[in-house]
């Protein structure tokens, strides 16, 4: 009996990204280190609204994990330490809290990786998704406000109106 065969690293990072997509984690990006790092091909980071997010959100990683065949070499987890690492060899997940992502900031550390979007099909059906429910930008009028008159300067105080003096020239004797 042949062992189930695991997908290529792209694609697991891909149903990482997805997965963590679909529970909602926030700001999820696939970076390719491979020419930049010895240990891991794809970095996949996303952030988690609380601990008991994160915490759901590892869940759904193991099981989606699971269900492909890709031993989970390692994992890192404290106690609210709102940081999460799970090493699928290929493909390395980190998933914060807000704070901690920021704190840590991986895609500094990381900025000449490569970002890896999602494929074409699943940015049109997000978009689709997005736009379910609410008009489109084109549909949307939004009224201009009226013309506002120009603003008045300061008016000076009202003088009393004087005749002029006459002029005083010298004559030359």
């Amino acid at each position: 009996m042949t062992p189930p065969s695991r997908p290529v690293p792209l694609a697991l990072a891909r149903l990482c990204q997805h997965a963590l997509e679909e529970k909602k984690a926030g700001d999820v990006r696939v970076l390719d280190v491979a020419a930049l790092s010895s240990i891991t091909d794809y970095l996949v980071i996303a952030t988690a609204t609380s601990d008991p997010h994160l915490r759901a959100l590892r869940v759904e990683l193991e099981k989606v994990l699971d269900g492909s065949h890709s031993p989970i070499v390692g994992m890192e987890t404290a106690l609210e330490s709102g940081w999460t690492v799970i090493d699928a060899f290929d493909v390395m997940i980190h998933l914060f809290t807000a704070p901690q992502r920021e704190l840590y900031g991986l895609e500094r550390l990381w900025k000449d990786a490569v970002e890896v979007g999602p494929p074409q099909a699943a940015k049109a059906s997000r978009a689709a998704r997005g736009a379910k429910g609410r008009k489109s930008a084109k549909a949307v009028k939004v009224p201009k406000a009226a013309p506002q008159p120009p603003r008045a300067a300061k008016a000076a105080p009202a003088k009393a109106a004087r005749p002029k003096p006459p002029s005083r020239k010298r004559r030359s004797v």
